[in-house]
């Protein structure tokens, strides 16, 4: 089987894209089910053999540097919290296919083309730091 061409990975990119546009509402992170003792010594959750109190329902995620954080959720928004982290993987998935792609496409598109066909570059126009001169006044 031979290498898809340039115009084949770029329909493919273009797919991925629209794919990636009708995924629609998502969150990070996932759904749990805990369980959970009361510590209150006469409690039936006391008892070795009752599973504790629960379930509760808990939507965590990741708040980087090592936190996470959580709520619980009303038994009313478990079905939608559990669909949207579900399209989060969804996006997520696309997103890495997208990649893949697109540096297949890099390494395809020969030197000096831009996207499109255009040459690459500046088009002979000096460009500079795009900065405004400190001087003031005359050259001497």
């Amino acid at each position: 089987m031979s290498e898809p061409s340039l115009a084949e990975l770029e329909t493919e990119r273009d797919r991925l894209f629209a794919q990636l546009s009708r995924v629609g509402d998502f969150r990070r992170g996932s759904v749990t089910e805990n369980w959970r003792r009361c510590g209150k010594p006469n409690c039936a959750c006391a008892d070795p053999a009752h599973p504790g109190h629960g379930p509760r329902l808990l939507w965590t995620r990741s708040a980087g540097r090592g936190k996470t954080v959580g709520r619980q959720l009303a038994p009313g928004e478990v079905e939608k919290v559990r669909a949207e982290v579900a399209r989060h993987a969804q996006f997520t998935a696309i997103c890495q296919r997208i990649t893949e792609v697109s540096e297949r496409i890099c390494e395809v598109r020969p030197p000096g083309v831009a996207a499109g066909g255009a040459p690459s570059g500046t088009g002979g126009v000096k460009g500079g730091s795009g900065r405004p001169s400190r001087r003031s006044g005359p050259l001497r």
